[in-house]
């Protein structure tokens, strides 16, 4: 079973300074297992004055586990998949830890369209590119 308390209060902390960190998050109807998140491109980027929406599910044993996450609007990056959003970020997988947060994990997306790992694609056309 979702933790409906924990996921509320990470709603509240992230959108409390997302002026600051350019990450918001919002429920996807009325279900705190189904989130949409923004995150602004970053400065100095391709993605700058961009926003990019990122559908979040929260799994039932989370925060034991990570959300799963896709990017909704279409990037062409070398970690995200150009034909369905899928991300390609070892937080999201193996590297997740119950002491993150979906605003963590949301500023790591963030990050990542700064630093684009082509030695660990999601979508090889855009790496090879790269």
């Amino acid at each position: 079973m979702v933790d409906l308390a924990r996921v509320q209060k990470e709603l509240t902390d992230c959108n409390r300074d997302k002026r600051v960190s350019g990450v918001s998050l919002s429920l996807r109807g009325d279900d705190l297992a189904h989130l949409s998140g923004t995150i602004s491109g970053p400065i100095g980027t391709p993605y700058e004055g961009g926003t990019f929406e990122i559908d979040i599910r929260i799994p039932d044993d989370y925060p034991f586990v990570p959300p799963k996450m896709k990017f909704v609007t279409k990037v062409w990056h070398p970690n995200i998949s150009s034909q369905n959003g899928a991300i390609c970020l070892d937080i999201l997988k193996d590297q997740w830890s119950p002491a993150l947060t979906v605003k963590t994990a949301m500023l790591s997306l963030q990050a990542l369209l700064s630093t684009p790992e082509p030695n660990d694609p999601q979508d090889a056309v855009v790496a090879q590119q790269l």
